[in-house]
């Protein structure tokens, strides 16, 4: 006989074909997983230590879900042939899901700030040797993104030896060096990008052209300023912005500066970065924009978050006081600011490198097919081998002259 009101094949939850809300998401074990110091040593517990500790195992949750979504996506740029375009927007979305996450965790730290330094003194010195410093799954996801061990500020150890008292972290840690990050998959996939390639369009010798043809008409303009002062200020602009572009011309230079390690991509792959961003309303290249536009903004606010847990900690214990865990606290947190600590620092450098419109190498038939989305049959394919053989060379004359005869702004 059937309850009343129920349903006909509907199944409760919790009974022997089903599961209860709390225990899909194990909440017993999650909601008494908080266990204080204070209530240990003390017989009144300090207050604010629960926010403490919640606020951090968020932390370390939303931090599991990064490393999930970035090890999908790594996995997707590791295969044999290289990314599946039919893929690219997965990666964009997982990126994208990876920014969101890392939104939501610079917001939580305003949280915290209603924890005086009067609060946290209260349990403080219960955590020592504790500190986020050895928050596993950080180091995990600084290494997989490409965060190398020689730009790391180091403060007294070295940072795998705060993992000394647990050989795995230890060894998951140093795994995640030995593996491809995700800086290394992109560089490779960039070094791909359709139109680099010598024959067809050639884009690197025609971005050549257009970055002479523009300084030549800045040049110009220059000389015909007013006063001699304005003239020298200006060519000497003019040479400063020439200097600048033969970082980018130059693969001698480029690869001097990546010694330095003022540049972490290699000199193909930031080519294919500056032709996706010059393109990027093409059809093919509108995704790959939004997937180097999601890792800046990773970035960014990896580096948001650093900055505002440098200023929580300036506000909490000052500037003097040493970390729980060792370090110099606030100047250890403030060194990690730099671009030192920037994993796509080169893609925050691109706008350096772009040209304006009217100066942009247009695109001849060949490339205009490459880049489409549509399948134009056999007449595509018969252009495509009509372009590599060599037989699309009018189509590149008309577009080198539309380049030189392009009007100064």
């Amino acid at each position: 006989m059937s309850c009343p009101g129920k349903k006909a094949g509907a199944q409760p939850l919790g009974d022997e074909d089903g599961i209860v809300y709390s225990e899909y998401l194990h909440l017993e074990k999650l909601l008494t997983a908080q266990q204080m110091m204070s209530a240990k040593k003390n017989r009144i517990p300090a207050h604010d230590e629960h926010l403490f500790i919640i606020t951090h195992q968020a932390y370390e949750l939303w931090f599991k879900q990064i490393l999930y979504e970035l090890d999908s996506v790594r996995k997707l740029f590791s295969e044999k042939q290289g990314l599946d375009e039919s893929k690219t927007l997965d990666v964009v979305r997982r990126l994208n899901r990876i920014s969101m996450i890392l939104k939501l965790l610079v917001d939580q730290i305003t949280i915290l700030e209603t924890m005086t330094p009067l609060d946290f003194m209260e349990f403080r010195n219960y955590l020592s040797p504790a500190s986020g410093f050895q928050s596993l799954q950080f180091r995990l996801i600084e290494n997989k993104l490409g965060l190398k061990r020689e730009q790391r500020v180091t403060f007294n150890q070295h940072y795998v030896e705060v993992f000394s008292r647990d050989k795995q972290a230890a060894c998951r840690v140093e795994q995640s060096e030995m593996e491809p990050s995700l800086l290394q998959l992109v560089e490779a996939w960039l070094e791909r990008t359709p139109g680099l390639e010598t024959n067809g369009f050639d884009f690197c010798a025609k971005y050549r052209q257009a970055v002479h043809t523009m300084l030549k008409c800045h040049k110009e303009a220059a000389m015909a300023a007013e006063s001699e002062s304005q003239v020298e200020h200006l060519l000497a602009d003019v040479e400063k912005r020439r200097l600048v572009f033969e970082t980018v011309l130059c693969a001698d230079t480029h690869q001097r500066l990546v010694q330095r390690g003022e540049r972490r991509l290699s000199h193909k792959a930031l080519q294919g970065a500056i032709l996706i961003n010059l393109y990027r309303n093409e059809p093919r290249f509108s995704q790959p924009y939004q997937l180097l536009a999601n890792l800046m903004d990773i970035d960014a606010l990896i580096n948001k978050w650093r900055y505002s847990h440098c200023l929580l900690v300036q506000r909490i214990i000052g500037t003097t006081a040493m970390g729980t865990g060792g370090s110099s606290g606030y100047h250890y947190l403030r060194s990690t600011l730099s671009d030192r600590y920037k994993i796509f620092v080169d893609l925050f450098n691109l706008s350096s490198f772009l040209l304006p419109s009217s100066l942009v190498p247009p695109l001849n038939s060949f490339m205009k097919s490459k880049l489409s989305l549509l399948w134009l049959g056999p007449a595509s394919k018969q252009l495509t081998a009509h372009a590599q053989n060599g037989d699309d060379n009018e189509d590149d004359d008309d577009d080198d002259s539309d380049v030189k005869d392009a009007e100064c702004s």
